[in-house]
């Protein structure tokens, strides 16, 4: 890298990782400056939240952690591509515990979504109407007002093309793993978050892992025993 880069990782991966990428990143530079050459490379972690959509848009939420100066710098470059960006904290890392706490609580509302969708339609309820109700009543959320998982309801979101593209479940279920696996390393239990991630490995294991997360809307409809009852 040259002097002065400002390095960006903008993966979702554990929150370790970030730490380690900055101490070498520490180390390089106190390497060039015992050389007698400038560096002052600086590195963040900066997860992005929103979707696919949000992407093409250029509205994605970029989650940084890094000092404040770094923060500064990396705001300035993300900006551009984003709605928001917000400084997590100033430890490497902050964005990356953020993200993972996002994402835990999102499998586990759209998985929530999905049986209230379920559960309403089958007792006679449009799903639009039903939709509807929730989105002004107490279980609104991104999961039921943006990204409905019930085929029609919104017709941009990707329940309404057959679950093709959005956000994998492939990488819902990994970034389940991460956060249930960093809730372990600080003693936290996550009975809903570990549910969630068992429910998501069986749509992996039946072969739904390229379609979008909300097909488990999908995979709880078929895996019932008496949709008449």
């Amino acid at each position: 890298a040259q002097p002065g880069s400002l390095l960006i990782d903008c993966s979702t991966i554990d929150a370790e990782t970030p730490k380690q990428l900055h101490a070498v990143t520490q180390e390089l530079n106190q390497q060039n400056a015992e050389k007698g050459l400038l560096s002052n490379m600086t590195f963040v972690d900066a997860p992005v939240s929103g979707g696919v959509g949000a992407a093409e848009a250029g509205a994605l939420t970029f989650l940084v952690g890094g000092d404040e100066q770094s923060y500064q710098r990396a705001q300035e470059v993300l900006q551009h591509m984003s709605k928001a960006v917000f400084h997590c904290g100033k430890l490497p890392g902050s964005g990356q515990a953020v993200k993972l706490a996002n994402n835990l609580a999102l499998g586990i509302s759209m998985s929530a979504i999905s049986e209230a969708m379920l559960l309403g339609t089958r007792l006679g309820v449009d799903p639009k109407v039903l939709a509807a109700a929730l989105n002004s009543a107490t279980a609104r959320c991104w999961s039921s007002d943006t990204y409905n998982p019930y085929p029609g309801v919104i017709e941009t979101a990707p329940s309404s093309r057959g679950y093709e593209g959005g956000f994998a479940v492939d990488l819902m279920l990994k970034d389940l793993k991460l956060a249930t696996d960093a809730a372990a390393a600080v003693d936290l239990q996550t009975p809903m978050g570990n549910q969630a991630q068992h429910l998501y490995q069986g749509l992996q294991g039946e072969g739904y892992g390229k379609l979008d997360f909300s097909s488990v809307l999908k995979y709880l409809d078929q895996n019932s025993v008496d949709k008449t009852a």
